[in-house]
């Protein structure tokens, strides 16, 4: 980066920046990463201002081909990036006037750096979102695919995680797919408030030019206009309901990163990793650690603090922008990446999951995961539920005792309890017709499943 003197602000100043203070307050370093963004809002700028009669077409063709080359530039690598201009904006005005002249500095007619950073940045967030969207899909597609081939393979469901009730492993994860719909339904719903334009707020107050807020908004893919210059320009709850948004995405992903390395455990051995997704010890040679979903897990951390990083930067800001807004985008960018990285991860990963079936279901055989079934059994004989419940209790009181599961005891055995347990009892204690049992929807039995599935298909194809 090189240390050019800004001229861009510099005629009231009677002394130069210091050199320590130019890089304090120098964003460009990490905001460089919106000049798509910051040159296509100068191309909306620039139209609008010729349609307005502020620049000749001649100006405004040199102005978008100035741009052009600027971007082609920094896509290849040729563009000198400058501390002492500050940010994005400046650096690629700057460049723009030196390439084609006066003109470049007429682009500037109508717009503050305030209306113009924030519009960068909205414009930046929705084109993440889009791509955040697009990567929860393709997890989402990996969850249909695994849940179908795994419709019929029988697991122990927890609560406390203590054995419960045997459902199937299609239906676990089918309840992930459910979780990752609502974050797809948040940030649908955040991208709805993030797209709205505040350029022609310019500094605070709007601007004394003639401009055409209708065109700068149609051209950039906006639904409306900000309706107060003041709001516009210091309006960062888009960034924090970004940030929110991610942290229950990261929160859910977390819930999965948890049981990924619970199964993947000796004490469990549901499920293998592929290699491809997992490292090894320096020391002990037999190990094989799911390093993903713990790092996953870990990265949580991460997107909690950037949300309450912004939500404290903007806590007590007078209107309208301030310095301090510059640190929204550290955060902000960070949370971006750390989402869409984690959300690549599994989505490379979950597909790629093995199932160790006769582990999952000798895990289902024990902790007397069909109790509740013996009981439903005696209710629909006829006796209350309390009762039933008592019953139940006491024979798993003698599984404990003899060692033996619910479904292996002898109609002798389990008579002794109540006589109103009859030869049928059996159809409801083993796992498949506990799980087979739960045939409604939203239920564990297969063949709900893979309705589930269907229906999940369906409406993945309704977002394209």
């Amino acid at each position: 980066m090189s240390n050019k003197t800004n001229q861009q602000w510099g005629g009231r100043f009677n002394e130069p920046t210091d050199a320590f203070v130019a890089r304090f307050t120098a964003s460009v370093e990490f905001d460089q990463r919106m000049y798509r963004q910051d040159i296509q809002g100068s191309v909306a700028h620039a139209t609008m201002l010729t349609e307005a009669g502020v620049l000749t077409e001649e100006e405004r063709d040199a102005i978008i081909q100035g741009l052009s080359e600027i971007q082609q530039d920094i896509e290849a690598g040729r563009f000198e990036w400058s501390i002492a201009l500050e940010d994005v904006h400046m650096n690629i005005e700057a460049a723009l006037t030196a390439k084609i002249g006066i003109t470049g500095k007429k682009l500037h007619t109508g717009r503050s750096r305030n209306d113009q950073v924030a519009t960068d940045i909205r414009l930046y967030v929705r084109d993440e979102i889009d791509l955040i969207l697009s990567e929860i899909t393709r997890l989402q597609e990996g969850l249909l695919m695994l849940a179908e081939q795994e419709a019929d393979t029988i697991m122990p469901g927890f609560t406390h995680l203590q054995t419960a009730q045997p459902v199937t492993f299609g239906h676990h994860l089918l309840a992930w797919f459910e979780m990752l719909s609502r974050d797809y339904e948040r940030f649908v719903d955040t991208r709805k408030r993030v797209n709205i334009m505040p350029l022609g707020a310019a500094a605070l107050a709007g601007t004394t030019y003639p401009i055409q807020r209708e065109i700068t908004c149609k051209l950039l893919g906006f639904d409306a206009p900000a309706e107060n210059s003041l709001d516009a320009v210091s309006d960062r709850d888009f960034a924090i309901e970004f940030c929110a948004a991610s942290s229950v995405l990261m929160m859910h992903m977390t819930r999965m990163s948890e049981e990924l390395v619970l199964w993947t455990s000796a004490q469990f051995n549901f499920i293998n990793l592929p290699d491809r997704f997992c490292t090894g010890s320096s020391i002990m040679p037999q190990k094989k650690n799911p390093d993903v979903p713990e790092l996953v897990r870990g990265k949580s951390g991460r997107v909690y603090g950037h949300l309450m990083s912004l939500l404290t930067l903007m806590k007590s800001q007078p209107l309208a922008y301030n310095k301090d807004n510059q640190e929204d985008k550290e955060p902000l960018f960070d949370a971006i990446d750390t989402v869409k990285g984690c959300l690549r991860a599994f989505a490379d990963m979950v597909p790629a999951l093995e199932s160790r079936k006769e582990n999952m279901r000798e895990a289902a055989l024990r902790g007397f995961s069909t109790a509740t079934d013996l009981a439903d059994y005696l209710v629909r004989k006829g006796m209350p539920f309390r009762d039933a419940h008592e019953v139940v209790g006491k024979s798993v009181a003698y599984g404990i005792e003899s060692g033996k599961d619910l479904g292996e005891m002898s109609l002798e055995e389990l008579q002794q309890f109540s006589d109103t347990i009859g030869a049928d009892v059996f159809e409801v204690l083993t796992l498949e017709g506990s799980v087979s049992a739960r045939n409604h929807i939203g239920g564990t039995a297969p063949s709900q499943v893979r309705a589930a599935v269907a229906r999940g298909k369906s409406r993945l194809q309704q977002r394209v």
